[in-house]
């Protein structure tokens, strides 16, 4: 609880009380008149000493503190200095020494016994925290030396935080028998911020480029919400090696950063940290051979898995890669200690880098054991699967780097610290996981805006590190004024405790008018599995149970033949399976450059169910960056078939283009349509998507000279479009552009970083377009990466 200032008995001095050490004057027994001018020093001798005033403190404890003895002869300074061993044992809060002819007095006044610690002015951190901080605890004697130093633990914690500006006062409050109340009063002041972020030796690339790269911020419009835009100095020391990241995955091989400065505004509420740095000249890779010293390794045979072409920008990440394939290699090949050193040749003239790669015999070091500490939530199978070796395999230090990466990765623990020390014996290698965990779940509540579904509220539950298994489980309630969802995944990423993700979904979704003349019920059951094929592949496999129904709109909006007979057709249940093909080539290095991702997948149903189908799917997405990756330029292409064989596919079955495929109409403003008058004499304008698809997308996006710590960036982009085939309803009155027609928009974006998640605001206006298409000048999305 927290006390006021009311009824204090005395703040608290945090000086050592003033000497008083009272001396009565001595008359001397005897005295010399033969020689005046001589004077002897003064000594005592004591045929007894008590002590007064103390209560916690043994007399014995005290004596041995002063060091004088029964009948022991001392001199004046000797008794000075028994004086001084009594106040520096920081024991007593007064000492008073006084020779009483035979007898030495020692009065001592205890410091008083801690009664309890609490914190006053603190909110940024709780009192939990700042107890974890300081030394001075109940039951513990009272030290003002302590004291002094637990406030300055607790400013050096606010430090942290961004909040220089901390003052700390320590004060007590007098107790009945000699205890006290101990109050750290606390004064946050503000945060701290960073201003600006400036570079200084930095020629190819701007300074908006790499702060883009530095995990500090400068102070922007969200300064209450973004926490990274406070001074720390430890995030300033990792800023330094992640710009030497940066550099390096470039070809930048000689860059460093001279300096740091840090200069403090004259309110000392603002921070100017200029980064000096030197670039050097950018390298790419020259001849690439592979030299074998292992008699049992061909080297030609490595030589083919590098993949590694003269020419390209040298980035360690890349070696990192063509070692770990030819470590993979011998694996496959059954050697064992295999070790694959880089050998690199600098050539100045052409700024090239020669890497011959040596294959030798390593030594005979094997894993004895790996130890996890720290873990007291997470299970640590959970980490040792992180693990490519188990105990009693050869020892690979890279194994183990990569290891302490993919633990980072994972993201359920604040610190990770993996680290390797001789075992039992110079052959054994002990490996030691030290990490802290942090807080993986989060409830959320909140409210949603679509510019496609207006209003609506959203509760959602998600942890990823589900009773510690490393397994995710999400859950999520929305509602707007036209749909309903609700849904349930759940995903453990080590099925069976092998490399591949199994997974199960539930969820329902319902509509009411929502963009169209028919209210919708969807339920869905979903199975799957997910394992690598190879380096950069993938493969899915899913099984899918679906019901669905199309029903009459309670709006009254008027349905024409088509969807009316769809309405007629009640529940539909569909049974599928597929697969799903994936090809990242987009590269693992630090802030890659480019990329290129490829997916094709394929569902048929007719295990059981109504209906039979094919539905085939494709997308291809290729990025890079230019003009020194101050413009991302984004090229995709998708397309998909569905292909029915039994029954026939209903207007929710078939593919509408969406924002997310494309931008400038409203859902379902383009494609296939029935128009007319139905049996009851009102006029229908349905919708009817289609079967068949293709998109093609082409985007840039640029800087617009705002201050980057807004997070606000532009974009122009050109979509191209065609959506045809109803199936068998094409033979109904009033269809059209079932044949397809190609739409053409042009737009500009805007994309802005928020707290709650990077949006995109679009301005589109189509070139082409057919005459009852619906356009859509402007929507607001959440912005996806490929």
């Amino acid at each position: 609880m927290k006390k006021t200032k009311q009824n204090r008995a005395a703040n608290l001095s945090l000086k050592k009380p003033m000497s008083r050490v009272l001396i009565a004057a001595l008359l001397f027994s005897t005295a010399v008149p033969s020689l005046p001018e001589m004077a002897f020093a003064q000594s005592y001798r004591f045929n007894s000493v008590q002590v007064d005033g103390n209560a916690r403190i043994e007399t014995g404890t005290v004596l041995s503190y002063a060091g004088i003895a029964r009948g022991e002869t001392i001199s004046a300074a000797e008794l000075n200095d028994a004086y001084q061993r009594l106040v520096a044992s920081g024991l007593f809060e007064t000492v008073e020494i006084v020779p009483r002819g035979g007898t030495l007095v020692i009065n001592v006044v205890e410091y008083p016994t801690v009664n309890r610690v609490t914190f006053e002015g603190n909110r940024r951190l709780d009192d939990e925290a700042l107890a974890s901080v300081v030394q001075s605890k109940p039951r513990l004697v009272f030290s003002p030396t302590r004291a002094e130093s637990d406030a300055a633990r607790i400013a050096e914690a606010y430090s942290q935080e961004g909040r220089i500006s901390a003052r700390v006062t320590p004060r007590i409050i007098r107790r009945s028998d000699n205890r006290v109340d101990l109050v750290y009063e606390v004064f946050e002041g503000r945060n701290t911020e960073i201003n600006r972020i400036g570079f200084v030796g930095n020629r190819v690339y701007s300074d908006r480029r790499l702060r883009r790269v530095l995990e500090t911020k400068q102070a922007g419009l969200l300064r209450q919400l973004i926490r990274r835009d406070t001074f720390q100095e430890d995030r300033l020391q990792f800023d330094q090696q992640v710009l030497r990241d940066f550099y390096l995955s470039r070809g930048y091989i000689d860059f460093r950063t001279t300096a740091v400065d840090a200069e403090l505004a004259r309110e000392r509420d603002a921070y100017f940290v200029t980064f000096n740095v030197q670039e050097g000249q950018q390298f790419r890779f020259g001849d690439i051979t592979v030299v074998s010293n292992y008699p049992a390794a061909d080297a030609e045979a490595y030589e083919q898995v590098v993949r590694l072409r003269p020419g390209i920008v040298y980035s360690p990440n890349h070696v990192e890669n063509a070692i770990a394939r030819m470590e993979n290699l011998a694996v496959r090949e059954g050697l064992d200690f295999l070790r694959v050193e880089p050998r690199i040749t600098r050539n100045e003239r052409d700024l090239t880098l020669d890497v011959e790669f040596v294959l030798s015999r390593g030594p005979r070091v094997f894993v004895e054991r790996i130890d996890v500490e720290g873990n007291t939530t997470t299970l640590d199978r959970v980490v040792r699967r992180q693990f490519r070796i188990v105990e009693g395999d050869p020892f690979n230090p890279r194994q183990i780097r990569e290891a302490a990466e993919r633990i980072r990765a994972l993201n359920f623990f604040e610190n990770t610290q993996v680290n390797a020390r001789e075992g039992s014996s110079p052959d054994r290698v002990v490996v030691d996981v030290d990490v802290e965990e942090k807080a993986t779940g989060s409830l959320s509540f909140g409210g949603t805006y679509s510019t496609n579904s207006g209003f609506g509220l959203a509760i959602s539950f998600s942890e990823t590190n589900f009773l510690g298994r490393g397994q995710s489980l999400f859950l999520s309630l929305a509602g707007a004024d036209s749909n309903k969802n609700y849904s349930l995944a759940f995903v453990e990423p080590a099925f069976l405790g092998r490399d591949v993700a199994f997974s199960f979904d539930l969820g329902v979704t319902e509509t009411e008018s929502f963009n169209a003349p028919y209210d919708t019920e969807v339920g869905e059951f979903g199975l799957g599995l997910e394992f690598p094929l190879a380096e950069r592949s993938r493969l899915g496999l899913t099984f899918s149970l679906e019901s669905s129904e199309m029903k009459a709109s309670t709006s009254g909006d008027a349905a024409g033949s088509i969807i009316q007979n769809e309405i007629g057709q009640g529940d539909v249940i569909s049974s599928s399976i597929g697969y799903k093909y994936t090809f990242d080539s987009r590269e693992n290095g630090f802030d890659p450059t480019r990329g290129f991702l490829f997916e094709f997948g394929q569902d048929y149903a007719g295990l059981g169910g109504d209906v039979q189908f094919i539905e085939t799917k494709a997308r291809a997405v290729a990025q890079a960056r230019i003009l020194n990756e101050e413009v991302t330029v984004r090229a995709s292409l998708r397309g998909g078939m569905l292909n029915y064989t039994k029954g026939s596919s209903r207007t929710i079955d078939r593919v509408n283009l969406l924002g997310d495929y494309l931008r400038g109409f409203e859902p379902s403003g383009v494609g296939p349509r029935q128009r007319g008058t139905n049996s009851s004499g009102a006029a229908f304008d349905n919708a009817l998507a289609g079967n068949m698809f293709v998109v093609g997308s082409v985007e840039a996006e640029f800087p617009l000279g705002l201050p980057e710590e807004y997070g606000i960036t532009g974009g122009a982009f050109y979509d191209i479009s065609n959506i045809w085939d109803v199936g068998a309803s094409a033979g109904q009155p009033g269809v059209l552009y079932n044949n397809g027609s190609y739409r053409h928009v042009v737009g500009l974006s805007v994309f802005w970083d928020t707290p709650i998640g990077p949006l995109r605001f679009n301005f589109a206006k189509a070139l082409k377009k057919e005459q009852f298409d619906q356009e859509q000048f402007f929507n607001v999305t959440i912005r996806s990466e490929f």
